[in-house]
């Protein structure tokens, strides 16, 4: 990570829009934050939206805002997600998957600082840096002409590619000693570390589920430890190479669906809609199972 961690330091009080790539799980949103705290506008609001699950319906009211009356259900006037980041950071998680007709609504605004609120003919202007994220390859999504490469190069003036953590093995421990401090201290456990069988099995798990994965572990390993050092049962983690491998009759209910989720979202490259179409599930409900098995 020591290479990011450069990169962020340099760039962070910038201006500059920053795309952030990787895989589920590997802590865009955690870079995505450090880059607005460390940013000229960390006094300001840093505004999250996940971009890629709202439907055509809402779109440009919750990135744009509407006036009372603009449609059935607006009873009142509503600021959107881009005026709340006015002065401050916009981060736009899941941009690849904003449905293509969609994209050119959210150029105008990057292009101009311009917008209208949903059934207002007003302009606003607003003063904001992006910070984008996606876990596919949005470059061949571009190549493919399901993203539009104007606003793709909108959206990476720079762009920071986080590796997954089985190819960063040597931020394991570091990483799960820092979880380990997070988890002790807020549960009241006085803990000195791990057992070295539970760091051998961390060093060997594939982790599919990235940085989230391991957290999560760590967490349970934490709750369910009732001496000093975590040992490996209490991680809850399959044997090393057991996970793939490891039969359906083996596995819980929860287990197979996040196994399927997983292995779908794989074959498709990380695209959300593409994966939710594979498996027969709206994009709505894609997305909570996404966040119910920490692979969002």
């Amino acid at each position: 990570m020591q290479p990011v961690l450069e990169l962020i330091a340099r760039i962070g009080p910038s201006d500059a829009n920053v795309l952030i790539t990787g895989e589920h799980g590997t802590g865009k949103e955690v870079v995505a934050q450090t880059l607005h705290a460390v940013s000229d506008r960390a006094n300001r609001a840093m505004v999250t939206v996940n971009a890629g699950g709202l439907s055509e319906g809402i779109f440009e009211s919750e990135l744009f805002g509407h006036v009372k009356g603009a449609f059935t259900d607006a009873r009142a006037d509503r600021v959107g997600r881009f005026e709340l980041a006015d002065g401050g950071t916009l981060f736009l998680d899941e941009i690849a998957n904003v449905p293509l007709n969609l994209q050119a609504k959210l150029l105008r605004v990057l292009e101009s600082g311009e917008l209208e609120r949903v059934g207002s003919s007003h302009t606003r202007r607003v003063n904001v840096r992006v910070i984008a994220a996606t876990n596919a390859d949005v470059n061949a999504e571009a190549e493919a002409g399901r993203f539009r490469q104007d606003l793709l190069f909108r959206l990476n003036t720079i762009e920071i590619h986080l590796p997954p953590l089985r190819e960063r093995r040597g931020d394991i421990e570091l990483l799960a000693l820092h979880f380990l401090r997070i988890y002790a201290q807020r549960y009241h456990k006085k803990l000195a570390g791990f057992e070295s069988t539970a760091l051998q099995m961390m060093r060997a798990h594939p982790w599919p589920g990235n940085v989230r994965e391991l957290d999560h572990a760590v967490e349970r390993g934490v709750l369910l430890s009732g001496e000093a050092l975590v040992k490996s049962s209490d991680l809850g983690l399959r044997t090393a190479g057991s996970g793939a491998a490891a039969r359906l009759e083996d596995m819980s209910l929860e287990e197979v669906e996040r196994h399927l989720i997983q292995r779908t979202l794989n074959r498709h490259a990380g695209n959300v809609s593409h994966t939710a179409r594979a498996l027969g599930l709206s994009r709505s409900a894609m997305y909570r199972r996404l966040q119910k098995y920490g692979l969002e």
